[in-house]
C-alpha cells in the first residue's frame, strides 16, 4: 500500500460513470416534462407541474451526490451499516401503521407535500449491512451460520414490503442473488429459483400434471449430467416422458370414442395425483441408493423433487389465496390467461402502442399523441419508458438501455477492481439494484412483466426515487474514490 500521493479529483473520481449518471437523470427530466403537458405545454420550470418539481428533486439530489463525495467520509458507511440497517427496519415497521395508504399499498410517509417511501432507502441499508457482514474476516457463504444471517439481512425487509402490500419493491431484493453468486453462492440456488418459477408459471397456464412431469425431467437430467450418465437417461428417461406427455391427449381421444358413463370417468382422472404418486412411491428406490453411493447430489435431488411437488400442489393455494386480486389479474393478463385491454392490461396494452408507433426515430420531441394526449395512466413514473420509445423511437430506446448498461458494467468493472471486500460487495449490491428496476420496469412496459409499480432508476419522477438510487450510487463512487486516494 502506498502512501497518501495528493490525487485530485481528476485522478480520483470516476468520471464516465458521472457523466452516465447525470445524461440519465437529464432525459428523465425532459421526457417527464413531455409526459405531462397538454396541447399547449408549459415551462419546463413551472414548479406546479411535475417537471418543475423534479428539477427541484434534481437540484437536492445533486447536492446529497456533493456532500456523500466531498463532507461525509467514506469510512463511516461500515461502522454505522447495523444503526442504518435496524433504524431502516424499524420506518418499514412504522409506516404500516403511521403512513398513507397510496394505490392500495401502505408504505409512504407523508409530510405536507411530500411523500417519502422508507423502501426506497431499505436497499440502501440492506446493501451496507451485507458489505459489512460478508467483508469481515473468515467470512465464507458455505457457512451454514453465515448463510441464514446473510439471508435474514435480505429477507427482514423484504418480508416488511411484502406486509405494506408493496410487491415490486420487494422482489428488488432478490436481485441480491447476483451479488451472492459472485461471492460464492453455488449457481444450483440460481437454478432452481429458475425451476421454481418454470413450475409456478406451467401450473397455471397448463397443469399440475406437466408441471410434475417437468420436474422429474429436470431433476433426473440434472442427476444424470451430474454423474456423467446422459446416454442412460436419453434411452430410458427421455421416451417415458415423451409417452406420459401425450397421455392426456390419448385419454381425451379414449373418452370420444367411448361409452358416456366411461368417458365421465376418464375425464374426471387426475392424472397430476398418480405421477405424483408414482414419483414419491420411487423416492425410498433412490434414498437406497443415495446412501449406498453416498452421493450427496441424489439427495438434494430427492429433496429438491420433493420441495418441487410441494412447490406445484401449493400453486392454486398461492394463486388465489395470498396474491391480491389485482395482482393475480396483472399475472393472468401477463401469462395470456384473460384479456382485459380496457381494465388491468390497460396500461400495458397502451404503452406498447406508444412504444410501437415511435418506430425507428420516434415522433419528435413533445410530438406524441399517446404521451401528450395522457393515454397512458402513469407515464411520468412507472411508465416513462413508453415516454422515450414514442417520442425518441427505438434508437432514443437503445441508447437509454446502452447507458444504463455502461453504468452497471463500470459499477461492477470499479468493484471488481476494488482492494477492499466491503467496497467491491457494496458495489456489486448497487448494480443488482439497479439491474432489477430496470429489468422489471421495462419488462412491464413492452409487456413481458406484470404491472408492480416500480420506477425507472434516475428517469421517473419521485423525490424518494431519485434521492435513494443517487445516494446509493455516490456512497459507492466516495469508496471507490476513498481507494483510489490511497492506492494505485
Amino acid at each position: 500500500m502506498e502512501r497518501f500521493r495528493g490525487r485530485g479529483l481528476k485522478e480520483t473520481l470516476d468520471w464516465p460513470l458521472i457523466i452516465c449518471y447525470l445524461l440519465l437523470v437529464f432525459i428523465g427530466w425532459i421526457n417527464i416534462y413531455a409526459s405531462v403537458q397538454s396541447a399547449e405545454p408549459s415551462s419546463i420550470f413551472d414548479f406546479a407541474t411535475r417537471s418543475g418539481k423534479q428539477f427541484i428533486w434534481m437540484v437536492t439530489a445533486f447536492s446529497l451526490a456533493g456532500l456523500i463525495l466531498f463532507v461525509i467520509s467514506p469510512q463511516i458507511y461500515e461502522s454505522l451499516s447495523l444503526p442504518i440497517y435496524l433504524a431502516t427496519v424499524a420506518l418499514l415497521v412504522a409506516v404500516i401503521f403511521l403512513g398513507v395508504e397510496v394505490k392500495g399499498s401502505r408504505s409512504w410517509f407523508e409530510f405536507g407535500p411530500v411523500r417519502f417511501q422508507p423502501a426506497e432507502i431499505s436497499k440502501i441499508a440492506t446493501s451496507l449491512m451485507l458489505a459489512s457482514v460478508m467483508s469481515q474476516y473468515g467470512y465464507r457463504i458455505s457457512n451454514l451460520k453465515n448463510f441464514i444471517l446473510t439471508a435474514a439481512i435480505i429477507l427482514v425487509p423484504m418480508a416488511i414490503i411484502v406486509a405494506q402490500s408493496e410487491t415490486g419493491s420487494a422482489l428488488v431484493y432478490v436481485g441480491f442473488i447476483f451479488m451472492l453468486y459472485r461471492e460464492g453462492l453455488s449457481g444450483w440456488l440460481l437454478f432452481m429459483i429458475g425451476v421454481a418459477v418454470l413450475l409456478f408459471i406451467l401450473t397455471l397456464t397448463l397443469s399440475p400434471y406437466f408441471s410434475i412431469l417437468a420436474l422429474a425431467v429436470i431433476v433426473t437430467l440434472c442427476d444424470s449430467l451430474y454423474h456423467g450418465k446422459i446416454r442412460k437417461w436419453l434411452m430410458v428417461m427421455l421416451p417415458v416422458a415423451a409417452v406420459l406427455a401425450a397421455l392426456p391427449w390419448g385419454l381425451g381421444r379414449l373418452a370420444e370414442i367411448t361409452h358416456a358413463e366411461e368417458a365421465s370417468f376418464i375425464r374426471t382422472v387426475r392424472l397430476e395425483y398418480f405421477l405424483a404418486g408414482a414419483g414419491l412411491l420411487s423416492v425410498p428406490y433412490f434414498a437406497i441408493k443415495a446412501f449406498r453411493e453416498r452421493s450427496t447430489f441424489k439427495w438434494l435431488s430427492i429433496a429438491a423433487f420433493i420441495a418441487g411437488l410441494f412447490l406445484i400442489f401449493s400453486v392454486d393455494f398461492i394463486f388465489h389465496d395470498v396474491l391480491q386480486d389485482h395482482q393475480r389479474k396483472r399475472i393472468e393478463v401477463l401469462l395470456g390467461l384473460k384479456d382485459d385491454p380496457t381494465g388491468v392490461g390497460y396500461n400495458v396494452n397502451q404503452s406498447m402502442i406508444a412504444i410501437g408507433s415511435g418506430g425507428l426515430t420516434g415522433k419528435g420531441f413533445l410530438k406524441g399523441t399517446q404521451t401528450t394526449y395522457g393515454f397512458v395512466p402513469e407515464q411520468s413514473t412507472d411508465f416513462i419508458f413508453c415516454t422515450i420509445g414514442e417520442e425518441w423511437g427505438f434508437i432514443g430506446s437503445a441508447a437509454t438501455i446502452l447507458l444504463y448498461a455502461f453504468l452497471i458494467w463500470r459499477v461492477l468493472q470499479d468493484a471488481e477492481r476494488s482492494r477492499e471486500n466491503f467496497t467491491r460487495i457494496y458495489g456489486y449490491c448497487t448494480a443488482s439494484c439497479i439491474f432489477m428496476h430496470l429489468f422489471i420496469n421495462i419488462g412491464m412496459t413492452i409487456g413481458i412483466m406484470p404491472v408492480i409499480g416500480i420506477p425507472l432508476p434516475f428517469v421517473s419522477y419521485g423525490g424518494s426515487s431519485l434521492w435513494a438510487f443517487t445516494v446509493m450510487l455516490f456512497i459507492f463512487i466516495a469508496l471507490v474514490r476513498h481507494e483510489r486516494r490511497y492506492f494505485n
